[in-house]
């Protein structure tokens, strides 16, 4: 008969349980049950701490995907059990709740000696390690037997995202983690993952080993782009201005040749030695001593920190008379872009003139922020939920904050150290908008003409990323109200090709063709919009009033 075992403290034996489970792999009955435990503990807590759990996805959808995985955590291995905890936590849809293998020490997963990043033009590897520098601005075509895109697609279901910029930031990064491409199925064996690149019109495949574990990124600056000792990275030795000092919270420097001051605000945190209020005062001063035309506020690397500390900053640039012009402040924003970043941007949009630059931010105007720890209790993971609901305007569903004028980075870009983005914001001339554009060319005489300029206008390259429908929207209602019928007619049939997804769009069409007395076509436009939204009351009523019998 075998003896008794002596009892341990609960903490420990889950420490110990989890312990073996990392270095073995597969979970025995007594891990299993651990796992389990945490799993409903995550359960539990994610809707009684979360401001709305359920406002992109259902109860229902929630406890299916948990009970499928407390179904199957038997049969799954440490990894792939955190794995599909990660796929959970981004199902609520919001780039606050998450479980994030890119800041938890306890999940502790590893990489492989590269790192990557999904530019304008593709996939690529950005550095390496010294033993696979033959590897950096090789494009990724294949991880495994998986495309790029594929491989994309699988990682972006673990990312919390706010929108598909905060997608492309974090997927790359898991893409780079043995654990995660195993878990996710891309790679059968994770020790050996084989990575199929492309460089000057050669394939090659890489097969690649775990070099020990994956860099954690600090919450509110975008590190990811810091050089590693030892490491080769396809922009060489030199640095471009805006990587310069990604780890300084707040810096400028005087660009002589354009009149320009270059301000990069990298978390909206205070220095140890000087805080953001301390900071503006400078920069108020340091603007009025010197010629100024423009100022580039540069937020790519801002990934966030304490809203309310904004204030300082934004009545600096309200105050500096010598920008107060078109073009005078100029605003950089990107993927990492998001939090109280992304409130800065919301400010400077609403109070001020700035220009913006660069790819769409990686926040919404209105989103779930202010993420909160949930420690599971065996595993000591972290789950984060989002407690509360930061609002602006409630009809704001826009997904980030588009660039006014779009400047992505491609590879070449990186590597021969070019920065579109700034280069785009030194260069810029003010143009006209879409509404004057077309406001001179709409005719009642001559459809064409408003239809061919507005063409001309979505071919430009800077406008990729801009919405057109609320400009159009504008100056259809404009001529509606100079008595213009079927030039606004035009223009609202113009927003509604742009945006066949708008209800709104076919709301206001369906509003110009009854006024103008075409009965059918505003019957159709007002049966479109009801497809795309049943709740828009406007399209109901009117649609109502046309079908009632005269």
């Amino acid at each position: 008969m075998a003896k008794p075992r002596p009892s341990l403290p609960g903490a420990l034996v889950a420490l110990l349980l989890f312990a073996v489970s990392a270095a073995a792999g597969a979970v025995d009955p007594e891990q299993a049950r651990a796992w389990r435990e945490d799993l409903r503990f995550m359960a539990q807590e994610m809707p009684r701490r979360h401001r709305n759990l359920f406002h992109t996805m259902t109860r229902e959808q929630f406890e299916a995907a948990v009970a499928a995985l407390d179904a199957r955590i038997p049969s799954l291995e440490r990894h792939q059990i955190i794995v599909e905890m990660a796929r959970i936590a981004a199902m609520v849809g919001d780039g606050h709740t998450n479980v994030a293998p890119t800041r938890d020490p306890k999940i502790g997963f590893r990489a492989y000696p590269i790192r990557l990043y999904l530019f304008q033009d593709g996939l690529y590897v950005r550095a390496t390690d010294r033993a696979h520098a033959d590897l950096v601005g090789g494009k990724v075509i294949r991880i495994g037997e998986a495309t790029a895109e594929q491989a994309y697609a699988a990682a972006r279901a673990l990312v919390g995202r706010d929108n598909e910029m905060d997608a492309k930031f974090f997927a790359p990064l898991l893409l780079t983690m043995p654990e995660v491409l195993h878990a996710l199925g891309l790679v059968a064996d994770m020790e050996k993952a084989s990575f199929t690149l492309e460089a000057g019109g050669r394939t090659r495949v890489a097969v690649l080993a775990p070099a020990g574990p994956a860099d954690l990124l600090p919450p509110d600056t975008d590190t990811s782009w810091m050089r590693k000792d030892g490491w080769i990275d396809a922009r060489g030795e030199r640095d471009p201005l805006w990587l310069r000092d990604p780890k300084n919270k707040y810096w400028l420097e005087y660009l002589p040749e354009p009149r320009a001051v270059y301000v990069q605000f990298n978390q909206v945190g205070n220095k140890d030695d000087e805080t953001i209020e301390a900071f503006s005062k400078w920069l108020t001063a340091f603007v009025g001593e010197k010629p100024v035309d423009r100022i580039v506020l540069d937020l790519r690397l801002n990934r966030g920190g304490n809203g309310s500390l904004n204030r300082p900053l934004i009545v600096a640039l309200l105050r500096a008379s010598k920008i107060d012009h078109p073009g005078g402040l100029v605003v950089l924003i990107g993927r990492s872009t998001w939090s109280a970043a992304q409130m800065l941007v919301n400010d400077l949009e609403q109070y001020t003139n700035a220009v913006f630059v660069g790819e769409p931010s990686g926040g919404k105007i209105n989103h779930y922020g202010d993420s909160r720890r949930i420690t599971l209790p065996n595993s000591g993971i972290t789950v984060r939920v989002s407690t509360l609901w930061w609002q602006g305007d409630e009809r704001d569903r826009r997904p980030w904050k588009a660039p006014d004028v779009a400047a992505g980075l491609t590879f070449a870009d990186y590597r021969d150290n070019r920065d579109p983005a700034l280069d785009a914001a030194l260069a810029y001339v003010p143009e006209k908008s879409l509404a004057d554009s077309l406001r001179e060319t709409v005719s009642a005489e001559d459809a064409g003409r408003a239809a061919s300029a507005f063409a001309a206008w979505k071919a430009d390259p800077r406008h990729v990323w801009v919405d057109p429908e609320p400009e159009l929207n504008v100056l259809g209602y404009r001529l509606m109200g100079e008595k213009r019928l079927p030039e606004a007619i035009q223009i609202f049939r113009l927003a509604a090709e742009a945006s066949p997804q708008s209800a709104n769009a076919f709301d206001s069409l369906g509003e110009a063709c009854a006024a103008a007395g075409d009965r059918d076509a505003a019957i159709r436009a007002y049966e479109r919009a009801l497809s795309l939204d049943p709740k828009l009351d406007s399209a109901r009523d009117a649609l109502k009033k046309l079908k009632a019998p005269s």
